[in-house]
């Protein structure tokens, strides 16, 4: 017989999510902080009112999707144009130096630098692989609050961030193909290439389609509709034909409608979907599935020296790749601090990761740890270094 519990569930995720969100929000948090922190409560480790489900984890499953697509959405490609040298420079280095610091502090810390088997190998390098994420709606956020966000670094901050995201899920595709010992390095390279080129030959028909319903019907309720389809086979096809995470299709699905006119219809319409049902239902099952009653004094060790390495590794990795494209000190730690926040992107990877067996047990709370720190700390960094700067400017002024 069917269960009705399920409904139950929705309606107490849904409720907990927004009211511990709009309590975030009043103190100045992001939302997604009250999210995460409503399944902890509800979840195993406190209340245990919330358990996960096959249900939850499948609408989870759909919210990464959504909201990958619609970060695909959000990329803007002609300002990844104008500032592409810079910001692949910036982006290369916010990645290259987080998955050095992340896999050395996983390493070290699980002492089997003599000894990792392939599994551990992969294991600490996925550490890397979270760390080198960036969610910039936080950082967003603040310098639009600042009126900084059209500036010399915040626009770097946006077109380093679009690619890092882009360089990070390359990344994850490899490390997740690697998890399969049965498949070489040339077939893994081969199959990624393959897709792309898939990828790209989707890109024109269903722009060159998507083109002509756009000039025959406007802003019509099927779009958005035939749209989200797009975004659904590619990541199927990603997933089941080519061995590729399902998020890499869901992204170039994006990318592909942010270059349409009605891109903003679309976005709109996707997004009301995704913070509605899909969206909390993600972040609440990553909130259930965190265990702090494992969390032993050496994990809390781990979980700190990973935040001081996701702060460091990105402010050095982002502000080297700042220095090398002319920016000055001021503005590479502008760059560097604006990059730190991980939010939703390092979740999604985490979430990933631990579907496939490529985190350990015992780290997946230290991430969410690193999660919640660097989503929190970045607005209050940004304000303090565009603060010092304003600050410098009326003094000289005042003198």
């Amino acid at each position: 017989m069917l269960s009705y519990d399920f409904f139950l569930d929705l309606a107490i995720i849904l409720l907990s999510t927004k009211l511990f969100g709009l309590l975030t929000r009043r103190v100045q948090m992001p939302q997604v902080v009250g999210a995460l922190l409503a399944g902890v409560i509800l979840g195993p480790t406190f209340l245990n009112i919330l358990e996960e489900t096959e249900f939850i984890n499948k609408m989870a499953e759909l919210g990464v999707i959504l909201l990958m697509f619609t970060a695909g959405m959000e990329t803007d490609v002609k300002e990844l144009k104008r500032t592409g040298k810079a910001s692949f420079i910036i982006a290369a280095f916010g990645v290259g130096v987080p998955l050095i610091g992340g896999f050395l502090a996983a390493a070290l810390f699980a002492g089997d630098f003599a000894e990792m088997s392939k599994i551990d190998l992969l294991q600490n390098i996925f550490i890397g692989v979270i760390l080198t994420a960036t969610s910039v709606s936080i950082t967003v956020e603040t310098l639009r609050e600042m009126g900084k966000l059209k500036s010399k670094s915040g626009t770097a901050i946006l077109g380093a961030a679009v690619i890092d995201d882009i360089l990070g899920i390359i990344i994850l595709t490899f490390v997740i193909s690697f998890r399969d010992s049965s498949v070489s390095i040339l077939s893994i390279i081969m199959r990624i290439s393959l897709f792309f080129v898939f990828a790209a030959v989707c890109a024109v028909v269903f722009y060159k389609g998507f083109k002509y319903m756009t000039r025959k019907y406007g802003r019509k309720r099927r779009i958005p509709i035939y749209s989200f389809i797009l975004c659904l086979i590619l990541a199927y096809v990603a997933e089941e034909y080519f061995g590729i995470a399902d998020i890499t299709g869901a992204y170039l699905a994006g990318v592909i409608i942010s270059n349409l006119k009605s891109n903003e219809y679309v976005a709109e319409k996707v997004e009301i979907t995704s913070y509605m049902l899909f969206s909390p239902i993600f972040f609440a099952s990553i909130g259930i599935k965190t265990s702090i009653h494992s969390m032993s004094w050496n994990i809390v060790f781990f979980s700190l020296l990973l935040i001081a390495v996701a702060i460091l590794t990105k402010v050095i990795g982002c502000g080297i790749g700042a220095r090398l494209t002319g920016f000055t000190k001021n503005e590479s730690l502008k760059i560097g601090i604006g990059m730190v926040s991980r939010g939703e992107v390092a979740l999604i990877v985490a979430n990933k990761g631990a579907a496939v067996g490529l985190i350990r047990e015992e780290h997946f709370a230290p991430v969410i740890i690193v999660v919640l720190v660097t989503t929190l700390i970045t607005p209050i960094l940004l304000k303090i270094v565009y603060k010092e700067k304003r600050e410098k400017i009326h003094g000289v002024t005042a003198h």
